[in-house]
């Protein structure tokens, strides 16, 4: 089973971690054995000083022909082996080993007749000294990597924090909400050092306030520009029908019913745009609903109701997202142009050539037409604006048989 992190121990908190952590041990190794070898060469070393003294005076009193100290004696029977050899070719040579259950210290040297005359020392308290040392340094290191290891995943949870808190806010800045900061405490305090992740939290925060002031000056142009645009076109509509009947008459009045058109949808949009549009909340039968707008466009539209539902909903709003829905599909895809009702969820499909695949993937782009398709390209825009006010979700597909299909789905009435 894998363990299961927190959202902002990342890959770089673990990295960090395991770094730390390996760093430590190895420190903490290093140390420990620089101590060892540095005390057990002092220990063994001031072992083998007294048994090479005792040794001495062992070999003065064998050749005076004194009787020998308790802890000497002329090839004992614990003599280690390599120990007597050495001794019997005339070397001398210390060697630690176990005697008698104890560990113990050994000095040999030559005699006369090829013998080895032998001290033993008692190697007890300096095998238990090195022992304890070992044992302390096992347990120091270990505390002190805890000890660090927990200073440095604190260390590095909180920088990680904070770089999953600048992330949150682009994410909520690439969904649309320009008014996301970050607002990271170290920029608005001079007297605090400015650190790497600060700089990204400042850098971000600009990005996204000239990004908003950048969208807010476009959509004020747009919406000044459609507003103005709507006196002189009322004014063009009427001389418009003031024209005598013909053809040319019919394509002027065409022409000035689409710029009339188009504005209205440019302050549509705008509106959209500004994120405070109101919603006029009633429950309508949605089966009802979607045959009123299917009769409104006056096309011949199939509306089946598998499964009818109550929902409340802005009903001019969404009469809007399904008129523009059926009107595109007439307009771009092909007949028959089905509206199928399925409880709170509404799907227009048509027979045509189906969607592009940039609108598939990545919705509706204003003005963006492809594949010879006519219009301002504005009306899917606006549908799935408004499903957003409603709350409603709408995704673009193309079906597998052919014809393009735009799902609404639709919050329902809570009954309990």
């Amino acid at each position: 089973m894998r363990l299961a992190l927190p959202r902002w121990a990342g890959p770089l908190a673990v990295k960090a971690a395991a770094f730390i952590i390996v760093m430590c041990c190895a420190l903490a190794a290093l140390l420990g054995v620089l101590v060892h070898v540095s005390v057990t060469d002092q220990t063994v070393g001031q072992a083998r000083g007294l048994a090479l003294s005792r040794l001495a005076e062992a070999t003065q009193d064998y050749e005076a022909g004194d009787t020998l100290m308790p802890s000497a004696g002329v090839d004992p029977s614990g003599l280690p082996a390599p120990l007597r050899a050495l001794a019997a070719a005339g070397g001398r040579g210390t060697m630690v080993s176990v005697y008698q259950g104890r560990p113990t210290m050994w000095a040999a040297g030559p005699v006369a007749g090829h013998r080895a005359v032998a001290v033993a020392v008692d190697y007890s308290q300096q095998s238990r000294t090195i022992a304890g040392l070992d044992k302390s340094i096992l347990w120091s290191s270990v505390l002190a990597i805890g000890a660090t290891v927990l200073v440095g995943v604190f260390g590095v949870t909180r920088v990680t924090r904070r770089l999953h808190g600048t992330a949150l806010v682009a994410r909520r800045i690439s969904g649309g909400d320009l008014d996301a900061r970050v607002d990271d405490p170290r920029t608005k305090d001079p007297s605090r050092p400015q650190d790497e992740v600060a700089a990204v939290a400042v850098a971000l925060d600009t990005m996204a306030s000239t990004l908003q002031s950048k969208l807010l000056s476009e959509q004020r142009f747009t919406a000044d520009v459609a507003h103005e645009l709507r006196t002189p076109l009322t004014g063009l509509h009427a001389a418009a029908e003031l024209l005598p009947p013909g053809r040319p008459t019919e394509l002027v009045r065409d022409r000035v019913a689409a710029l009339r058109t188009l504005t209205e949808d440019l302050l549509e949009i705008s509106r959209l745009d500004t994120g405070r549009e109101k919603l006029d909340l009633d429950t309508e039968e949605l089966g009802a609903l979607a045959r009123r707008v299917v009769r409104a466009s006056g096309t011949d539209t199939e509306v089946r109701v598998l499964t009818d539902a109550r929902v409340e909903t802005d009903r001019r709003r969404l009469e809007r997202v399904l008129g523009n829905l059926v009107a595109n599909a007439h307009k771009h895809g092909g007949s028959p142009v089905v509206v199928t009702v399925n409880g709170a969820m509404v799907t227009v499909r048509d027979h045509g050539g189906g969607y592009p695949e940039y609108l598939v993937a990545h919705g509706p782009q204003r003005f963006r037409t492809e594949g010879g398709a006519t219009g301002h390209g504005l009306g899917l825009t606006i549908a799935l604006g408004q499903a957003e006010v409603l709350g409603a979700k709408l995704f673009f597909a193309n079906a597998i048989d052919g014809g393009a299909v735009a799902t609404l789905v639709l919050p329902v009435v809570d009954r309990r």
